[in-house]
C-alpha cells in the first residue's frame, strides 16, 4: 500500500512538473488540475470511469505543438496525453488516467468553405450540426449522419471514423476526408492526403518525421498488403483503427489518412481536416413500417434494402416505448399510430430521397405496392412523411434513442459495451437471434436500434453496474458477443470504436496484430499517446493492452455512495454520458450555462458528475447526508452559525473542499430546466442543485442576496403600497452601490406604478374563496376563472396582470382572484426547501380548496406556473394543484364557444412569438398551443426559433453573473430581435416569458410585449 501511494505521488509530482514547463514554453491555453473539471473528464458515454491527472485546453494549434513537443523529451516520457473532443463515446477512446488534451473548447472555427470544388478546412472542435449549419446555405452537408450529431466533434468523428445512418450510401468519415493535419509526438506538424507515385516519392524524400512515416509506412505496407487484403473482413464498415486494408485507395493512391482516421488519437494530434461535402438532396421521403414482431422487422430489411433507399433505421419496441414518454414524441405521435389490438414491436424507418421529384414520388409509390403487396414478413401498416420537417423530427426521435434507453426504470440501466459489433447484412437477423439468446440466457432485459442497411444493430444489455455480479456479466458477455461476430464473419466494433476493448484485437487479428504494432511504434514509439488503445508499439507485451474488466467501472465509484443518498439525488446519478446537454445550437433552449462557457462543469452532464463524486467523497468522509438533511429542514444547524462563520472563513482563505468546487458549478445553473425536459435521461439538475445548495450553505453561510431574493413574494406586497418609494430608492447611486457590493445585485426589477383597481371594479373581479364558489350557481360558476396571482407580473408589470383580466372578462368569463401567496419557487431555486415545502403546502391547501369547485385556475408567468406541476408535483404528488398555464385556458374556451363577434383577419394581423425556455422545454405541447389560440381569432403567430434569454429569475441581476447573462442573450436573443427589427416591425414581437421581457428591455432595449396583449387589441377592436 505505501508503495502504491508513493508511485501515485511520484506520477502526480511528474505532471506538475510537466504542467509548469509546459506554462514556460509558453502554452496559451488553460491548465486545469481541479478535482472538478478532472471528475468531468473521467467519464464519456461508457461504463468506464478514469480519473486523468489535469486537462489542458489549447487555444491554437501552436498550443498542441508545445504539448507534444515537451511530451516527447527523455524526461517526460512517462506523460501520457489523450485527445478529447466531444466525450461522446461509449468504449472509453478519449478516457486516460493521463493527461487530457481538449481540443474543442478553443478550437472549433470553420476555416474555410469552398462551395465550388465542394470542400470545408475546419478546426477538430467543430460540431457536426455546426458544419452543416454553415454548409446549408450553400446547398451542400457533411455526411455521414449520427445519433450525435448536435455535440460530436469532426475531431472525434476522425478519431472514431464515425459513421451511422445511411453508411451504405455516404460511407464512413474517411470516405470524405481530403487531408488531414496532424500535430506528431515531438511537435512536427504532418500533412496527409491521397498520394500518387509522383507525390509519393516527394513525401518519401521529405526530412524528419514526415519522410520517416511514409518509408517506414511503405514497407509495412509491401510487407503485409497480401495477407491483410486476405484476412481484414469484407464489411460496409470497413475496419475501425489503422486499416492497413485502404492503405492504397481504388486510384492506387497512397493515404496514410486510413490509420489516422480511426486511431484514437494514439497517432497523433488532428489539428486541422480538410473534408469533402455533397449536395443536399432537394427532397426526402421517410416510410414508417410498424411490424408485430422485431425479428420480423430485421428480416423484412433484405427485402427493402432491394429498393434501393439511402439508409434503412430499425427501432425495437423498448426504444419506442421510451420514446412515447419523452419531449420528442409530440412531433411525431402521428407517424406511429396505435394498431388494434396488436402492439408494435419494431418499425423500420427507411429513407428515399432526390432532386428530382417525381422520380422520387415513382420510386416512394413502387415501395408502398411493394409493402402492401409481398406477405413475406408480416407488417402491420405504414406511414409517410413528405417533408423536410417531418422527417428531421422523426429523425430527432431515432437519434434520442441512446439517451432514452437510460430513462428506463429501476437501476438496471442499458449499457455500452458491445452495442456496435457489425456483420454482414444478410446474416444479420440470424446473428441477434444468437444475440438475444445470449442476453436472456442471462436473464437480461435490453434495447436494440441501429442501422440495420449496414449489418449493424446496438444493443444494450440492462444492468446495475453498482452491483459487482452484474457488474461481472461485462467479461462474458463481451467474450461471447466478440466470438458471435467472428463466427458471422464480422467485428465487435463495427461503428464506435476500439477503446478498452482493443484486448481483443489480437485474438481477432492472429499474425496479422504485429503489423498494426509497427503502425503504433512508426507514430508512438515510448506508447505515451492514448495508450493500451487498438495496439501497443512492436515490442511491447500484449498486456499492455487495456482490458474490459481492469479499468476502473463508473459502478465500482457509484456502490460507494450511501443507496439511500443514491435515491436522494436520483435526478443527477442516473446520466449515463450521452452528452446531449453539449448540444451546440444557439438557438435550443438546452443547458445556456453550456454554451455560454464552454466549460464541462456548467454543462448537465458536468453537474451530475460533481453531484456523484461529492456523494461518495461525503460518504467517505463519514457524512450522513440524509440525516443532516432532515435535521436541516426541520430548522436545525449543522453545524452551528459560529462554525459556519468559522468555515466561511477558512473558505476565504484558500481551506480546500471540493464542495467549493460543486457549489462553483451549481451557482452557474440558470435552473432554467431546459435539461429536465430535454435530456432524454431527464437529468434535473436544478432539483438536484436545490438539494445541494441546501446543505451546502448549512455548513457555509449564505450570501445577502439569497435571503433578498427568497423572500421577495413575502415583502414584495408590502413594498408594493408605496411603489414611488421604493422604485426611488433603487434608482440612487448610494442604495446601488450597496445593492452591488453588499448583496452581489448589479440591479433590482422596479415595481409597476399601474393602480390595478379601477380596472378590477371596472370588470367585476371579486376575491376567489371557497365559500364564495361554493354559493354560486352551477351555471354562474361554469362561466368563472381564477387568476393565480405570482409576485413578478402582479407587482412588477401589473399593467399585464390588468390586460388579463380585461381579456378572460371579455371572453365572456367572470374573473376571480385568488389571494396572494407566496409560490415558493424562488425558495425552492436557492435550496431553502424546508421553508418552500411550508410555502407550497400553505399555497397548494388554498388552490385546492379553490379548485374542488370545478373552476379553473390560471398562471400568467410560465416559470410560476409550471411550478406546479414540477416543483409541487415531486413534493405533494397528486395533491398539487392543477393551474393552467394561459394558453391551455385560451384554448379550450376559444374551441367551446365562438367568440362574441364575427372576426376577420386585418391586415398585419401577424406575429412572432420568443417562448419562454422553460414552456418551450418542459411543457412543449402547451408552447405549440399559442399559435393555435391566434388563430382562432384570426392572427397569425408563428414561434421563433431561440434558446434562452439569459435571465433566469434574477440570475441576470447578479454581479457574479451578469457577464454571462449578456452572453446568453447575445447567442440567440439578440440576433432573433435584431433581425425582427430590420424588417420594421419589431412591435409585432412578443415574448411570453416575465424575466425574457426584462431581458430584452435591458440589453435588447426591445419593449416585448406579451401575447395576451396582441390578443387583447383584438378583442377590443371587435
Amino acid at each position: 500500500m505505501i508503495a502504491r501511494l508513493a508511485a501515485h505521488e511520484a506520477s502526480h509530482a511528474r505532471y506538475r512538473a510537466f504542467l509548469r514547463a509546459l506554462r514556460g514554453r509558453g502554452f496559451e491555453g488553460e491548465i486545469d488540475c481541479e478535482h472538478a473539471a478532472r471528475t468531468v473528464l473521467a467519464t464519456d458515454n461508457s461504463i468506464y470511469q478514469r480519473f486523468p491527472q489535469a486537462a489542458v485546453f489549447p487555444r491554437h494549434a501552436r498550443d498542441v505543438q508545445r504539448v507534444a513537443a515537451l511530451a516527447a523529451e527523455p524526461q517526460y516520457r512517462q506523460i501520457v496525453l489523450a485527445p478529447r473532443g466531444g466525450g461522446t463515446g461509449t468504449n472509453g477512446q478519449s478516457l486516460t488516467d493521463g493527461l487530457v488534451v481538449d481540443l474543442s473548447r478553443h478550437m472549433n472555427a470553420i476555416l474555410e468553405i469552398d462551395p465550388q470544388r465542394r470542400w470545408v478546412r475546419v478546426q477538430p472542435g467543430v460540431v457536426k450540426d455546426q458544419l452543416n449549419a454553415a454548409l446549408k446555405p450553400h446547398g451542400l452537408f457533411f455526411a455521414p449522419e449520427l445519433s450525435t450529431s448536435n455535440r460530436a466533434t469532426v475531431g472525434g468523428m476522425i478519431n472514431t471514423d464515425a459513421s451511422g445512418q445511411g453508411s451504405c450510401t455516404y460511407g464512413k468519415t474517411r470516405d470524405h476526408v481530403l487531408e488531414l493535419d496532424t500535430v506528431l509526438l515531438g511537435g512536427e506538424r504532418l500533412r496527409t492526403a491521397p498520394l500518387a507515385p509522383p507525390e509519393l516519392e516527394q513525401a518519401l524524400a521529405r526530412p524528419g518525421a514526415a519522410g520517416r512515416l511514409h518509408k517506414s509506412l511503405l514497407a509495412l505496407h509491401e510487407e503485409y498488403d497480401e495477407r491483410v487484403q486476405a484476412g481484414f473482413p469484407r464489411l460496409n464498415r470497413c475496419l475501425t483503427g489503422y486499416d492497413l486494408a485502404h492503405l492504397r485507395d481504388a486510384r492506387g493512391r497512397f493515404d496514410l489518412n486510413s490509420l489516422l482516421c480511426g486511431s484514437e488519437g494514439s497517432l497523433g494530434f488532428v489539428v486541422e481536416a480538410r473534408l469533402n461535402v455533397l449536395p443536399i438532396p432537394k427532397h426526402r421521403r421517410l416510410v414508417n413500417v410498424s411490424y408485430a414482431g422485431f425479428m420480423d422487422a430485421l428480416r423484412d430489411a433484405r427485402a427493402l434494402m432491394a429498393r434501393a433507399p439511402i439508409s434503412i433505421e430499425t427501432v425495437d419496441s423498448t426504444v419506442l416505448g421510451l420514446a412515447k414518454g419523452d419531449i420528442v414524441w409530440h412531433d411525431v405521435a402521428g407517424y406511429f399510430p396505435d394498431r388494434g389490438d396488436t402492439p408494435v414491436l419494431g418499425i423500420n424507418l427507411v429513407e428515399f430521397n432526390g432532386d428530382d421529384l417525381d422520380a422520387l414520388e415513382a420510386q416512394v409509390a413502387a415501395f408502398v405496392r411493394h409493402l402492401e403487396q409481398d406477405a413475406g414478413v408480416r407488417r402491420l401498416g405504414h406511414t409517410v412523411a413528405a417533408d423536410a420537417a417531418s422527417v428531421g423530427q422523426i429523425y430527432a426521435m431515432r437519434k434520442r434513442a441512446v439517451g432514452l434507453l437510460g430513462n428506463v426504470q429501476g437501476e438496471a440501466r442499458p449499457q455500452p459495451f458491445v452495442e456496435d459489433a457489425a456483420v454482414p447484412p444478410e446474416a444479420l437477423a440470424d446473428f441477434i437471434a444468437e444475440f438475444r439468446a445470449l442476453l436472456d440466457g442471462h436473464g437480461l432485459k435490453y434495447g436494440m436500434f441501429g442501422h440495420v442497411d449496414a449489418g449493424v444493430l446496438h444493443v444494450r444489455p440492462a444492468l446495475d453496474m453498482k452491483d459487482p455480479a452484474q457488474a461481472a456479466l461485462v467479461r462474458p458477455v463481451s467474450d461471447a458477443v466478440a466470438a458471435l461476430a467472428q463466427k458471422y464473419g464480422g467485428l465487435l466494433w463495427g461503428e464506435h470504436g476500439k477503446g478498452v476493448r482493443s484486448e481483443y484485437a489480437p485474438a481477432f487479428f492472429g499474425d496479422l496484430y504485429p503489423a498494426l504494432q509497427a503502425v503504433k511504434q512508426a507514430f508512438d514509439p515510448y506508447n505515451q499517446l492514448n495508450p493500451g488503445k487498438i495496439a501497443t508499439p512492436a515490442g511491447a507485451a500484449e498486456a499492455a493492452l487495456l482490458r474490459i474488466d481492469e479499468v476502473g467501472m463508473r459502478g465500482q465509484y457509484d456502490r460507494q455512495i450511501d443507496p439511500r443518498a443514491w435515491a436522494e439525488y436520483g435526478a443527477a446519478v442516473h446520466c449515463n454520458g450521452n452528452g446531449a446537454c453539449y448540444n451546440y445550437d444557439d438557438d435550443d433552449p438546452m443547458c445556456p450555462s453550456w454554451k455560454a462557457t464552454r466549460d464541462r462543469r456548467h454543462s448537465p452532464k458536468g453537474r451530475a458528475s460533481l453531484i456523484r463524486e461529492w456523494l461518495r467523497l461525503q460518504g467517505r468522509a463519514g457524512v450522513d447526508l440524509i440525516r443532516v438533511t432532515e435535521r436541516v429542514r426541520r430548522g436545525g444547524a449543522w453545524p452551528g452559525w459560529l462554525a459556519r462563520v468559522r468555515n466561511s472563513l477558512g473558505k476565504r482563505l484558500g481551506e480546500p473542499d471540493f464542495s467549493h468546487e460543486v457549489f462553483e458549478a451549481m451557482s452557474g445553473c440558470l435552473a432554467c430546466k431546459s435539461c429536465a425536459g430535454q435530456c432524454p435521461v431527464k437529468v434535473d439538475v436544478p432539483d438536484v442543485r436545490s438539494r445541494f445548495l441546501e446543505l451546502y450553505h448549512a455548513r457555509y453561510l449564505r450570501p445577502l442576496k439569497d435571503y433578498l431574493i427568497g423572500s421577495l413574494e413575502f415583502t414584495v406586497p408590502y413594498l408594493a403600497r408605496a411603489p414611488w418609494l421604493y422604485n426611488g430608492a433603487m434608482r440612487l447611486a448610494p442604495v446601488r452601490w450597496l445593492l452591488r457590493v453588499g448583496a452581489g445585485m448589479v440591479d433590482s426589477p422596479l415595481l409597476s406604478r399601474v393602480d390595478p383597481r379601477p380596472a378590477l371594479a371596472r370588470w367585476g373581479v371579486r376575491a376567489a374563496s371557497a365559500e364564495r364558489l361554493a354559493g354560486m350557481p352551477e351555471r354562474e360558476r361554469a362561466r368563472c376563472v381564477v387568476l393565480v396571482q405570482d409576485a413578478f407580473t402582479r407587482y412588477f408589470e401589473t399593467g399585464l396582470f390588468v390586460e388579463t383580466v380585461e381579456t378572460f372578462s371579455r371572453l365572456g368569463y367572470t374573473v376571480l382572484l385568488a389571494p396572494f401567496a407566496p409560490n415558493g419557487k424562488p425558495l425552492q431555486v436557492l435550496g431553502f426547501l424546508g421553508a418552500f415545502e411550508r410555502a407550497a403546502r400553505r399555497n397548494a391547501a388554498m388552490l385546492n380548496a379553490l379548485a374542488a369547485h370545478g373552476v379553473p385556475l390560471v398562471g400568467l408567468d410560465p416559470a410560476m406556473t409550471l411550478a406546479y406541476r414540477h416543483e409541487y408535483r415531486k413534493l405533494l404528488g397528486e395533491a398539487a394543484p392543477q393551474v393552467l398555464l394561459p394558453q391551455e385556458w385560451l384554448a379550450r374556451v376559444l374551441a367551446a364557444s365562438p367568440p362574441p363577434a364575427p372576426i376577420a383577419a386585418p391586415a398585419g394581423a401577424r406575429f412572432r412569438l420568443l417562448v419562454h425556455c422553460t414552456e418551450k422545454t418542459n411543457a412543449p405541447a402547451q408552447a405549440a398551443m399559442w399559435p393555435l389560440v391566434f388563430r382562432r381569432l384570426g392572427l397569425e403567430l408563428d414561434l421563433v426559433p431561440s434558446g434562452c434569454c439569459g435571465m433566469s429569475g434574477t440570475y441576470g441581476h447578479e454581479a457574479a453573473h451578469l457577464a454571462t447573462s449578456e452572453r446568453i442573450f447575445d447567442l440567440s436573443w439578440r440576433p432573433a430581435i435584431a433581425a425582427h427589427a430590420a424588417h420594421g416591425d419589431q412591435a409585432r414581437l412578443l415574448a411570453n416569458g416575465y424575466s425574457c421581457r426584462t431581458q430584452a428591455r435591458r440589453f435588447g432595449d426591445a419593449h416585448l410585449a406579451h401575447p395576451i396583449h396582441a390578443i387583447l387589441e383584438r378583442l377590443r377592436a371587435t
